[in-house]
């Protein structure tokens, strides 16, 4: 039985939609911003991506992932109270960020995160961080080791809030990096970052509803998160997120002249993401994509599948140029181990390479017995390559 390389050209449907408007010429009127498809990593736009800001209240993004990995462990429960301390109850007063925690209570997990995510409480962080760690200056330093173990290259956190310090920076990308974290990692917990008030039901006073400092949820339904930040120094800055037919678009920006251009123009640049480019599946984890052909086995076919999603990310206009090949030698000779490697995908664009991945059997494959392997192989001998 002669072997060779074969190629299928795995199909998709392309929709062609014509975009008003040169995209080339797309600005964004703030000092630095990135945006990203969540699906596929690629970057759709970027603008200074790289040049230090101090991150202000999108440090409380950290803040939360710290607290959701103890959770994820066991360490930590949304349940577990945190006594109030002096250091957080002076940061509880009017024209500070604030969810009015109060001197000496004790005040859950849960509230507290509420607090931060919500309403972006600086009293709320600190008490979150010294519950955890003991001090918020230990605390720092969980944040910037998991800034570093996540990828965030260019960032120390030296506060749980990100208030006013030098020694608090970061860049667009990372924060966008560690919005990917938090949204892949814990969906769940990132709920509350779409939640549009909280109401603080504290200890010994009436409660207190405030509403999501991100003002863009209320813009536009589609987005879900995630945070605000401003210091006078940075003006004001936006971590945000869009979701809409399972797609998923994230964007940063810092440098914003005000709240309303902050809002506007993040809800712009997420919506030229969504408008001009379209995120295609390849492949999902573990699912079948193709189906090759065997040789002496107790079944035809054996399915192939990826180990890992994969998505490519093309202007909607040039989607047509797209072109998936499955690469094998067969038919695959049984017989065939589930998990074996059996060819490969190899992604193009125009004919550009983009990427290859390994292709692997989805299920075992037994060799037939002798007598009908000497069938087969008599009726290849009279008829060739069936």
């Amino acid at each position: 039985m002669s072997r060779f390389i074969r190629r299928k050209i795995i199909p998709f449907l392309f929709f062609i939609f014509l975009i008003q408007g040169n995209a080339n010429s797309f600005e964004i009127k703030a000092s630095t911003a990135i945006l990203q498809d969540f699906l596929s990593g690629k970057i759709l736009y970027e603008k200074e991506a790289d040049s230090s800001i101090y991150p202000a209240s999108m440090t409380k993004i950290m803040t939360s992932i710290i607290a959701f990995d103890l959770i994820k462990s066991g360490e930590l429960s949304l349940d577990d109270k945190f006594l109030i301390s002096e250091k957080a109850w002076r940061l509880s007063k009017p024209g500070n960020s604030s969810m009015f925690i109060m001197l000496n209570d004790e005040v859950s997990v849960e509230d507290l995160l509420r607090g931060i995510i919500i309403v972006s409480g600086n009293d709320a962080c600190v008490a979150l961080a010294e519950g955890i760690a003991g001090t918020e200056e230990a605390f720092a330093e969980l944040m910037t080791t998991k800034a570093i173990e996540i990828g965030m290259t260019n960032t120390n956190f030296s506060n749980s809030s990100g208030l006013n310090d030098p020694d608090n920076y970061s860049t667009v990308r990372d924060i966008l990096v560690m919005s990917n974290y938090l949204i892949k990692n814990y969906p769940n917990f990132y709920e509350y970052f779409k939640e549009l008030e909280f109401t603080w039901d504290r200890t010994g006073g009436d409660p207190i509803t405030q509403p999501n400092t991100n003002s863009l949820l209320l813009k536009n339904r589609l987005v879900d998160g995630i945070k605000t930040g401003y210091l006078a120094v940075e003006k004001y800055s936006l971590a945000s997120s869009m979701s809409k037919n399972e797609r998923r678009l994230i964007a940063v920006g810092s440098g914003f002249k005000n709240k309303s251009s902050r809002s506007r123009q993040s809800n712009r640049l997420l919506n030229y993401g969504l408008s001009h480019f379209d995120t295609i599946k390849i492949a999902k984890k573990n699912e079948v994509i193709v189906e090759i052909d065997t040789w002496l086995g107790k079944e035809k076919v054996v399915g192939g599948y990826l180990k890992n999603d994969v998505y490519k990310t093309i202007k909607k206009t040039k989607k047509k140029n797209l072109k998936v090949i499955a690469e094998y030698n067969g038919p695959i000779e049984a017989p065939v181990k589930k998990d074996q490697k059996i060819g490969i995908i190899r992604i193009f664009y125009k004919e550009n390479f983009l990427s290859e991945h390994n292709i692997y059997a989805s299920t075992d494959i037994k060799k037939v017995n002798l007598l009908s392997r000497l069938i087969q192989s008599i009726n290849y001998l009279i008829w060739g390559d069936v």
